[in-house]
Parts: structure tokens; C-alpha cells; sequence
């Protein structure tokens, strides 16, 4: 086996087995919930870019800067679906199976979407921190981004990226999203790649407070469990001619 090739099964190999195993076992029914985010983005996508629906998807789904905090808050789920316009959709409906089918079957669906939500909800608070900053600040925003819609899908595609990669010790992986992201900011500094910073930030600190969560429950759980205890003092025979019955736990 070549160099090249034992970096790629030392980086890529536990995480392609678990992926592997559940597709060859359930096939499509291992990512019930990714086919349905696919489904659903591509009908917002459709519905957006019809005259009748274009307002409609702005108000369940779009979230701005400006807009109050408890609305961008309850638009932010439905967020992580809406496609950018200016973006071609194939892209977006390639990173959603592929992202979030891998994290489906290696995370479940649950801590999929919460991870994704809190991706995405990160970069939208930031938003509304770097404007407060100002462009003076190093991570401060122009007045202006206040106006641009978040990124949709993608903050939560990077966010899951990364938190699987690290969780499955493809380490390489997850530091090559990272200075992608940081690349991106540098070429193109817009609202959108910062966001993606901020939801690689807050998938970080997830990083390292879910591992302490599940060695607290698993340290709570797995002391062995006390065999019977018996009294001090001489042993009674428990044969046929013994006056008393045998001891039962």
C-alpha cells in the first residue's frame, strides 16, 4: 500500500466504513430527514423564483440583520433551506446530500439538525454583532450587510462538515474547511464568509463541550454493579442436612 494511500484510509477510513455500512444496510432509508432537506430546498427554490412566491419565501425564510431579533429567530429553522438566488441551486442540493446524509448516518438526525441550526444561528447573531462593531472593527461589518440576507444553507453544510470530520479524527479534513473559509474571507470579503467563520466557531465550542457531556454519562453508568453481599461470620453448610435453607440474593 502506498504513502498516499495510507493517509487516506488513516484520515478518511472510519468515517467512509460507518457511511459504507449503513448504505449498504438501509440504502436511501438511512437519510430519511437529508432527502427530505433536499426536497424541501428544492421546492423553496422553485417557489422563490416564481412572481407569486418570491415575497412569500422572504417572510418565512429569509433573515436579515435588520429585522427584529424574535423574527429572525423564528425564521432561522426554515433559513437553513432557502437557497441563495445569486448561487446555482445544483451546488446547494450537492452539499446538502452529501453533508448532511454523511452526518445523518454518523450523527442521527436529531443532533444533525441541531448542530446545523446552531451553525446557522451563530452566524446570524454575528451578523447583528459585527454591525454593532462597525467596519472599524476587525471583525466589525458595514452598516450596509444589515440589508443582505444570511446564508441559508450553507453556514449549517460548513458547521456539520467540520463537526464530523473532527469527530471522526479527520482532523486534515476539518482544518482544510477552516482555511478554505478563511480564504474565502480574504478573496471575497462579504457577510456570508464571515458567517461561516462564525458557525465554525460555535461548532468548535460545541466540540468540546459534548465530549465532557457523554463522558459525565458514560462515568455515571459504567462503575460494575455490587455482587450480593454476605454477613461476616462463620459458613452454614447448605446441603440436604442442614437445618437452614440456602442463602438466595
Amino acid at each position: 500500500m502506498s504513502t498516499l494511500a495510507r493517509c487516506a484510509r488513516a484520515e478518511w477510513g472510519p468515517l467512509f466504513s460507518t457511511v459504507r455500512a449503513a448504505l449498504v444496510a438501509r440504502r436511501w432509508r438511512a437519510v430519511p430527514m437529508t432527502l427530505a432537506a433536499v426536497c424541501l430546498t428544492a421546492a423553496l427554490q422553485y417557489v422563490q423564483n416564481q412572481p407569486w412566491g418570491y415575497q412569500f419565501v422572504q417572510n418565512i425564510g429569509c433573515v436579515r440583520a435588520e429585522d427584529p431579533l424574535w423574527l429572525a429567530l423564528l425564521r432561522t429553522p426554515l433559513s437553513l433551506f432557502v437557497p441563495a438566488l445569486d448561487l446555482p441551486v445544483w451546488g446547494a442540493l450537492a452539499q446538502l446530500l452529501l453533508v448532511f446524509g454523511i452526518a445523518e448516518i454518523c450523527l442521527g438526525r436529531w443532533r444533525t439538525l441541531l448542530i446545523g441550526y446552531a451553525a446557522t444561528l451563530a452566524g446570524t447573531l454575528y451578523a447583528r454583532v459585527g454591525i454593532e462593531l462597525g467596519p472599524g472593527n476587525p471583525v466589525g461589518l458595514p452598516a450596509s450587510d444589515a440589508q443582505v440576507v444570511d446564508t441559508g444553507p450553507s453556514a449549517a453544510v460548513v458547521g456539520l462538515a467540520v463537526y464530523v470530520c473532527w469527530r471522526y479524527r479527520a482532523y486534515i479534513t476539518a482544518a482544510l474547511v477552516g482555511v478554505v473559509m478563511v480564504v474565502e474571507v480574504l478573496v471575497k470579503d462579504n457577510l456570508a464568509g464571515k458567517e461561516h467563520l462564525a458557525a465554525i466557531a460555535a461548532v468548535l465550542v460545541l466540540l468540546c463541550v459534548v465530549p465532557r457531556a457523554d463522558r459525565g454519562q458514560r462515568g455515571g453508568g459504567s462503575r460494575p454493579a455490587p455482587g450480593p453481599e454476605r454477613a461476616p461470620g462463620p459458613e452454614r453448610a447448605s446441603g440436604p442436612d442442614s437445618e437452614n435453607p440456602p442463602i438466595q440474593s
